[in-house]
């Protein structure tokens, strides 16, 4: 169902020709039809945030929309004031049609980096997903599938809480980094939540699930997660129910941008346990999950703990405590390093499921996380070398 799971949620997709692949649905539309109109939002850290980011970030920050217009096939980002103009032309066009304010629409783009949106494509675009919008499942599909760039499926989410629902959809398959990731993604839910509640939820939604994948570790430009209330249902949720089906609804989503990841072959568990800290262990685990090395041997099938604890080893020390010779790496269950040194034959790893997991065992506090990456394969080479053209 997507998007359109929750009541009170209309959406579409439809082919506008804003993207180079003939046919491809790359306009969507999600309307909030109230009657609450609460919001929140999370977006990029990247210093050249592409207009859209500007635009929606100034536009969510009173916790009010109604509306998000979204287009894959040209990012407008690194775009100066026209590609502002355009993102802004593009929220007044949907404000026209739905007799709003522009300040009530929020703006995503995904695609190539330094163009500009081939405008009245956008706007006929936004026009006629207006017109087509429903409530109904195949809309929160359709609307999902346009905002797909490298995507090889939609990515949607349906959760049911006491009396309310959440739906969501995400764009991501590679520039995927830890700060977010290389999304455009938006949830709903019919529950009466005010704004700062929206918020609160989001923030610590996204810390525990976008932040915590790592396909490339190349951040983008264009990273947005929304969560929208509509208040439909008429239920004002437990707080805590609340907060653990955003999170969960994200985590699910985050999952599956790791399963997309372009070209991959192995989906990556890395959890580091018996850290100092939280934080400690974070470092830890993206240290390893941004190894390059470690993603191309996986890939090899190769269960190389070398590369983890190399990657390991760069951690600074008064981010992370621990003693080299206390470590122990387990790789599919196979204790492959004892102590930081070698321990069961890695010819006993088997590799040959989809999902690797990585277990790395600090023995220094008890502070655990967990972090998901992909490996590298021809594949994405490919995908990347020809993105452009």
């Amino acid at each position: 169902m997507s998007v359109t799971y929750a009541q009170g949620f209309s959406a579409a997709g439809v082919v506008a020709g804003v993207s180079s692949v003939a046919g491809k649905k790359d306009m969507a539309v999600v309307v909030n039809e109230g009657p609450l109109d609460a919001c929140a939002g999370v977006f990029t850290s990247n210093r050249f945030c592409a207009a859209p980011v500007q635009w929606s970030r100034s536009v969510v920050a009173d916790g009010h929309i109604t509306a998000v217009v979204l287009n894959s096939g040209c990012a407008n980002a690194c775009t100066g004031t026209e590609g502002f103009e355009q993102s802004k032309a593009s929220a007044e066009e949907v404000a026209k049609e739905l007799g709003i304010q522009s300040q009530q629409v929020a703006v995503c783009s995904t695609g190539l980096i330094g163009e500009l949106l081939p405008l009245d494509r956008v706007l006929s675009g936004a026009k006629e997903a207006l017109r087509q919008r429903q409530s109904d499942e195949q809309s929160g599909i359709d609307a999902s599938e346009a905002i797909m760039t490298t995507d090889t499926q939609p990515k949607t989410v349906q959760l049911d809480g006491k009396g309310y629902r959440v739906g969501g959809m995400v764009k991501g398959s590679g520039m995927i980094a830890p700060q977010l990731a290389t999304m455009i993604c938006v949830i709903t839910t019919d529950a009466v939540v005010s704004a700062g509640a929206l918020q609160a939820a989001l923030n610590s939604a996204v810390d525990m699930s976008f932040n915590r994948i790592d396909v490339d570790g190349c951040m983008s430009t264009n990273d947005t997660v929304l969560l929208l209330a509509s208040g439909a249902s008429g239920v004002e949720p437990d707080p805590d129910e609340f907060n653990a089906l955003v999170s969960q609804a994200c985590a699910q989503l985050a999952r599956k941008i790791i399963g997309d990841g372009e070209g991959s072959s192995h989906d990556i568990r890395i959890v580091v346990k018996g850290a100092e800290h939280e934080d400690a262990a974070l470092a830890c685990a993206r240290s390893v999950a941004a190894s390059n090395l470690l993603k191309c041997a996986i890939y090899g099938n190769d269960p190389n703990w070398g590369r983890v604890v190399s990657s390991l080893g760069v951690v600074p020390e008064d981010i992370a405590q621990y003693r080299p010779e206390d470590v122990d790496v387990v790789i599919n269950g196979v204790k492959v390093c004892d102590g930081g040194k070698p321990g069961q034959d890695r010819s006993l790893v088997n590799m040959s499921a989809r999902e690797v997991h990585i277990d790395i065992d600090l023995h220094i506090g008890k502070a655990e996380t967990t972090v998901w990456t992909d490996d590298l394969t021809h594949d994405y080479v490919h995908i990347n070398a020809d993105y452009e053209s």
